[in-house]
């Protein structure tokens, strides 16, 4: 790895957030693990020996929350080299006539605004230091292109996030800014322990999926987050290789 700095892992408490935390701590970042979850958060920093994580409750679809959390950072260590976006859910499962508008709105607020939330603050900070720039990695979903039945939340939202991820990139060029996402499919974790028993195929009928470990995301985002910022991976998509993904419906 050719660079470490200061990094924000949202969702950092369990799954896909936990291994690129616990990757980004070994390979010797400074880490600031944000999630709801305070004993979560305390386990994924324990897994790695050192002084280099701090834990930092918060919930991402609250303003005031992901201000603190950013202030916690600049107290701390005065900079934000890297924010890495994973907080999500999936939400109600459901077509569009069949979620109720509560159930959109908090996919919509912890999966896009909060993405939009953290990326808002980092920028900011990014623009200010002292050198300035940085690097934010979103995680979207294979379902950012293509979405799976009954997830109309999840893949509205996901779609959203490339956009965010785009435009972030493109107004962050003049200060150095670069920002990627990673398009993950069927990493093993809690969120998709049940597709390994049985997920929704576009024909209605129920079908067990591949999964792979979570640990090949972390190495992933390890190699984004590695490169200088005169250099950026926009766009990464890792997948279980035999799950039903390509040609999806």
């Amino acid at each position: 790895m050719t660079t470490t700095g200061v990094a924000v892992v949202t969702g950092a408490g369990s799954g896909v957030g936990r291994s690129i935390a616990q990757a980004l701590l070994t390979a010797g970042w400074q880490v600031a693990l944000a999630g709801r979850r305070e004993e979560a958060l305390r386990e994924t920093a324990a897994a790695v020996p050192g002084e280099s994580a701090l834990v930092i409750p918060a919930d991402v679809s609250e303003p005031e929350s992901v201000s603190e959390l950013f202030e916690a950072v600049q107290d701390r260590w005065g900079r934000i080299d890297l924010l890495v976006n994973n907080a999500g859910v999936f939400g109600p499962g459901g077509a569009i006539d069949e979620i109720s508008l509560a159930d959109w709105r908090q996919i919509v607020d912890i999966n896009l605004t909060g993405a939009f939330l953290c990326a808002q603050q980092a920028v900011r900070m990014m623009k200010a230091q002292s050198p300035g720039g940085g690097r934010i990695i979103n995680n979207g979903s294979i379902s950012a292109h293509t979405p799976r039945p009954d997830s109309v939340g999840y893949t509205a939202t996901k779609h959203a996030v490339t956009g965010l991820t785009k435009s972030i990139a493109l107004d962050g060029r003049r200060f150095g800014i670069a920002c990627g996402q990673i398009d993950i499919g069927n990493a093993a974790t809690d969120m998709t322990q049940a597709i390994s028993q049985g997920a929704r195929q576009a024909d209605g009928s129920l079908a067990p999926e591949p999964t792979f470990d979570a640990r090949h995301v972390a190495d992933a985002v390890l190699y984004m987050a590695s490169l200088p910022l005169d250099a950026n991976v926009l766009f990464m998509t890792i997948t279980a290789t035999q799950m039903p993904y390509v040609g999806r419906g």
